[in-house]
Parts: structure tokens; C-alpha cells; sequence
């Protein structure tokens, strides 16, 4: 239904739960090298638990690899620097959420290459940094769920 993509993630907790997301909701995770862990660590399959086995994933070489993957599907970057809701968007099967690495965020040539209303933000406090990446993914999945009416979901 919906993809999430993960450039360059660097803590394997974070993307063991969000395969965990990616399996209760049939979203395909899309992971872009390089990585920080290695796929067979401990503290990424604790995370994923065992629904990490049941979570679709493909890894890409490069962002460039996975833009060729991908094809013509939209893709909405989650950043700090976006201006547009999340919620103001109306998504369509196929989407991909985009998110940035924990510590960097998405490089500013991959932000500048999608246009500014595919740059959403979640609402904080003025004085946070950000949320944390799995949290964030999990919102939007399911925004973007609520807004299909949670198809195939019970």
C-alpha cells in the first residue's frame, strides 16, 4: 500500500520497529546505503522482533539506485525543515515516505530536488530538535492509513 524509505539510517532499534510497522501495515521498507549496522544485529532483530521476517524489504545501493527502483512513485520527505503538514497532503497507495538519517536528516540536494509540498513536517514545540525517527514514521503511515480508511486493516 504505502513505502517507507529509510536514507542512510544509523540505529538499528529504529529500523527494527519500523519493520515491525512495516509489517502490521503491508508498507514496503526501503532502506538506502550505506547503513550503519549490519542487517544481522542483535539490536535490530530485538526491535523487529519476529514480525521482521514478515516485513518486505529492499535495500539500494545509493539514493540514485533507489530513485531508479522506484520509478515515477511520489515521494513525501519527513523533515524538520519542511513547511507543509503532514496532514494536508491527501496520499495516494503507492506513496513513499522519505526520512533522513537520526543524526543528519536528509541531505539538503535531496531535500532541494523535491518540490517544497512534498516536504511535510510534523507539528513541535519551537524549541524541540525533532522526534524520533520511528515515532515519526509510524504517525505518517498512519495518517496516510486513516486517509484510505485503514484498507485491508482490521
Amino acid at each position: 500500500m504505502f513505502q517507507i524509505a529509510l536514507y542512510e539510517p544509523e540505529i538499528p532499534p529504529n529500523t527494527g520497529n519500523i519493520m515491525r510497522l512495516c509489517a502490521n501495515t503491508a508498507c514496503q521498507l526501503h532502506l538506502i546505503h550505506p547503513l550503519g549496522f549490519q542487517m544481522d544485529e542483535k539490536k535490530l532483530k530485538r526491535a523487529g522482533m519476529d514480525y521482521r521476517d514478515m516485513a518486505v524489504v529492499q535495500e539500494h545501493d545509493s539514493y540514485q539506485a533507489f530513485l531508479n527502483f522506484i520509478g515515477s512513485a511520489r515521494i513525501f520527505a519527513l523533515t524538520t525543515k519542511g513547511s507543509r503538514n503532514y496532514c494536508e497532503p491527501h496520499f495516494q497507495a503507492n506513496d513513499i515516505f522519505l526520512f533522513g538519517s537520526e543524526t543528519r536528516g536528509l541531505p539538503d540536494n535531496v531535500l532541494a530536488s523535491l518540490d517544497a509540498k512534498h516536504r511535510l513536517r510534523l507539528p513541535m514545540r519551537v524549541e524541540s530538535r525533532s522526534l524520533n525517527l520511528s515515532n515519526t514514521a509510524a504517525i505518517m503511515v498512519y495518517e496516510a492509513l486513516r486517509q484510505q480508511n485503514f484498507p485491508n486493516l482490521l
